[in-house]
């Protein structure tokens, strides 16, 4: 199978991780990639395909905590690459742990989708399940990591040596469209610890976050605390323009309607993964990733 056009050169050291990483998958006697649409997923899929073909499969997770857009963006991806793709249903929002929100949501999860997925492997024709984790999740907080070790789910990408810059370079290469988008985590990523999670709540928080979207942003989050609470994070560059008059008084009123009772606007701007900083101690020691082993 041929790799996908490309209008950049490739360094040997990210030719090399290409490489390892093609081979680990080509190992495989097939793959269900763990699929979000997301950038580190996407770049799986496309290896994945590369080296398996028709013995690779894409499976992407429906649920009250995914938006509708990424929804739409891994139908379109999958159907770019040319992979099979799998829509499954999750029910993580009938787990009263994953619900309760206490620092371990991700680990609740991700158990849900590894189970659901694992059960489908005859039926998907694929004995491996994969992930899209990099060698830079190791160094936060990844409660799914445990979930996925529990589940034997494989991560090429650390095992190739890839870190987040080499899946953009890669993906970049390849001429995938998602290769500079911003990380998008799950809508429930958004509830502070101790804020439950509801279908509700991440219905709006996925409003809230369309709306900032069309005012022009590319990266934002809306953080949701207790006595309903948005926290809104903007890039520090543009703190000025949304806490000036009108536009203030416009994202005000608009999360108001959504549901929100208080409005606030982050100071320290835009930083993905703010709330890791509410999770006890103890659930950090407890989720702390193990370094994979490096495959040549």
């Amino acid at each position: 199978m041929n790799e996908l056009g490309h209008a950049n050169e490739i360094s040997p050291d990210l030719a090399a991780k290409r490489d390892r990483l093609l081979a680990v998958l080509g190992d495989m006697p097939g793959v269900a990639v763990a699929f979000s649409g997301g950038i580190d997923s996407t770049v799986v899929a496309q290896a994945a395909f590369l080296a398996l073909g028709s013995r690779a499969v894409a499976v992407t997770a429906d649920s009250a905590s995914v938006a509708r857009a990424e929804l739409d963006d891994a139908r379109a991806l999958a159907q770019l690459i040319g992979i099979r793709h799998r829509i499954v249903r999750t029910d993580e929002f009938r787990n009263p742990a994953y619900l309760k929100n206490d620092g371990a949501r991700c680990y609740h999860c991700k158990t849900e989708l590894y189970t659901t997925v694992e059960r489908l492997l005859p039926d998907l024709g694929v004995p491996v399940m994969a992930s899209g984790a990099n060698l830079d999740d190791l160094g936060d907080y990844r409660p799914g990591l445990a979930a996925a070790a529990e589940h034997a789910v494989r991560h090429p990408l650390q095992e190739a040596g890839f870190t987040k810059a080499d899946v953009r370079a890669l993906a970049r290469y390849w001429q995938l469209p998602t290769w500079d988008k911003p990380a998008a985590p799950c809508l429930s990523s958004r509830m502070a610890p101790g804020v439950a999670v509801t279908p509700e709540r991440t219905k709006r928080v996925e409003d809230a976050e369309t709306f900032l979207r069309s005012l022009g942003l590319r990266e934002c989050r809306v953080r949701y605390h207790e006595g309903d609470l948005a926290r809104v994070e903007v890039p520090a560059s543009e703190i000025a323009k949304f806490a000036a008059g009108p536009v203030r008084t416009e994202l005000a009123g608009t999360l108001r309607r959504l549901g929100f009772k208080f409005v606030t606007l982050d100071l320290d701007g835009f930083r993905s993964g703010s709330l890791n900083d509410l999770v006890p101690l103890e659930l950090k020691v407890q989720f702390k990733p193990a370094a994979p082993e490096t495959r040549a």
